[in-house]
């Protein structure tokens, strides 16, 4: 028996009517994970003309901005039309510690990958321990 759950049949409704004529920005699915000494980001943009990519650093703030364009036919008699067209957003703010400088992107196979070096200033290091070898003396006091 399967359970009935009301919030997911709301979201669900909600995004079918409200989404569907939406013409905004809307957000993109991503992965974001640490390797070694970057952060990799991963987002799905399936069908978007690498051109219309804009990846832009603002600070600390990172926008991804994307634009599908569906083509219509002038005649034609739509069965089904689910995939959406418009503007695809996502903004994330950067912590501390990253290189914006050196943020690379590249577009594969409608997967958009962002590499987010860690600056040097933030990387973690070693700190060296001196230690004193000075040979004690010990006075002693004659009476």
């Amino acid at each position: 028996m399967a359970n009935y759950d009301p919030f997911r049949e709301f979201e669900r409704l909600a995004s079918t009517f409200l989404d569907s004529g939406r013409r905004g920005p809307r957000q993109m699915p991503m992965d974001l994970y640490r390797l070694g000494d970057h952060y990799v980001l991963s987002a799905d943009l399936p069908g978007i003309d690498p051109g219309s990519v804009d990846v832009d650093v603002d600070g600390q703030l990172l926008t991804i901005r994307a634009e599908r364009t569906l083509v219509t036919e002038e005649n034609a008699q739509w069965i089904a039309r689910e995939r959406t067209e418009g503007t695809f957003l996502r903004q994330l703010s950067l912590g501390q510690g990253l290189d914006t400088e050196n943020i690379a992107a590249s577009y594969h196979n409608g997967v958009l990958s962002v590499k987010i070096p860690i600056s040097e200033k933030a990387k973690p290091r070693k700190i060296e321990v001196s230690t004193q070898e000075a040979p004690q003396q010990i006075e002693s006091s004659a009476t």
